[in-house]
């Protein structure tokens, strides 16, 4: 799938709230993070990406300095200046589990309208990220730019693949919550899958389907939710969906599905089985940075988007890892701006698989995650879930 190029020369700023301004030394021009989210997600290659991140993650990593008492104790101890133009991949990262020992903003209070949670098991703190108005649009536009890519810039009829009653507070939003708010902004209309004892509505669904007959249908759900209540529900009973026009995205934890021997290409081909669902992409991502998701191509590789970018990191020395590589995933990006959040280590392995050369035709590192570091704490949304419920 080629993809539409745009060099930093050619940015254009919208009407969107920037984080400020960022001289890219392209003919005096000066960029944000606004210009940036005008780019074709997919478009820059190695050279274009790294000289863009470089200026805008040295911005944002001076701005939390400035900002926030703790992030500004972390860099001193680290003893790395502010001063000296090192590349992106030389930044400070701290790590994600931060987020739920330390309130960390790098706004006033008074300004935060929106707090995020991660996912967490009865009695397991939870991440707090604080959005600040400006932090919040940019999310979305750049959730924006990187799903529109795959489904297209029409909205289509969605299918949540979950219960509505999910979407309880909205202000105070778990990550699975989120989620489906964030891409509920895809669905012309939306109907969910489940009812309130996560049962399938079949007769719902059947009945939404048929509605929309010759449109493509979106549906979106968390990976073990898909495969728990939507797959085994259908096989379970024998039934079945026509659904040989839809696209699913889901994500979320694997780590179950896997214990139990369910493989990717299998969980696929399953949902072919019992909905016709022709198109499933799984995407990853966390709530310590919401936007900046990585959408997994017809390849089966994840994709690091213009906006951000991914390292993956040698466990012993935390030197980067060469390409095939595993290691601990970093992952960067230009949005956080309320918090401290553009550069964290997390707790999953990965793999960087190349650059710029996927067969896909998108630009950018493509990367795998192997799963969950040993003794990580379980955390991604289908994998509490699971915990929860299942045991």
């Amino acid at each position: 799938m080629p993809q539409e190029r745009q060099t930093t020369a050619a940015l254009k700023p919208d009407n969107a709230e920037p984080a400020g301004p960022v001289n890219d030394g392209t003919q005096g021009a000066s960029t944000s993070v606004a210009d940036i989210l005008n780019i074709p997600p997919y478009s820059l290659n190695r050279e274009e990406k790294a000289r863009l991140l470089d200026l805008v993650l040295r911005q944002l990593t001076r701005r939390h300095y400035e900002n926030c008492a703790e992030y500004r104790k972390i860099v001193d101890a680290l003893g790395y200046d502010l001063d000296s133009e090192r590349p992106y991949s030389e930044l400070p990262f701290i790590p994600v589990r931060l987020f739920k020992s330390l309130d960390l903003l790098s706004a006033p209070r008074s300004e935060i309208v929106k707090t995020m949670t991660s996912s967490g098991t009865s009695g397991q703190q939870v991440s707090k990220i604080y959005l600040d108005r400006s932090t919040a649009a940019n999310q979305t536009k750049a959730l924006t730019r990187i799903v529109s890519s795959f489904l297209g810039k029409q909205r289509a009829p969605m299918i949540v693949i979950d219960a509505e009653n999910t979407l309880k507070d909205r202000n105070n939003f778990s990550a699975r919550a989120a989620g489906i708010l964030g891409f509920s902004i895809f669905g012309s209309k939306r109907i969910f899958a489940l009812d309130e004892n996560m049962n399938i509505r079949v007769d719902e669904v059947r009945a939404f389907i048929a509605q929309n007959p010759s449109e493509r249908v979106f549906l979106f759900g968390f990976t073990f939710m898909v495969w728990q209540h939507f797959y085994r529900a259908l096989a379970s009973g024998g039934q079945t969906l026509n659904i040989d026009n839809g696209v699913l995205i889901h994500g979320g934890g694997w780590k179950k599905l896997a214990q139990n021997a369910v493989i990717r290409e299998d969980f696929k081909s399953r949902l072919r089985e019992v909905a016709g669902i022709p198109q499933v992409h799984d995407y990853y991502g966390m709530v310590e940075q919401t936007g900046s998701i990585y959408m997994e191509c017809e390849h089966g590789y994840l994709h690091a988007p213009a906006f951000s970018d991914v390292i993956v990191r040698r466990p012993l020395d935390f030197r980067p890892a060469a390409i095939g590589e595993p290691g601990i995933i970093q992952l960067l990006s230009i949005l956080p701006a309320s918090y401290p959040g553009h550069s964290i280590l997390t707790e999953d392995e990965g793999v960087i698989c190349g650059e710029d050369d996927c067969r896909c035709g998108r630009l950018g590192k493509y990367f795998k995650v192997n799963g969950r570091l040993k003794n990580a704490e379980v955390r991604g949304c289908s994998d509490v879930y699971m915990q929860r419920v299942v045991g």
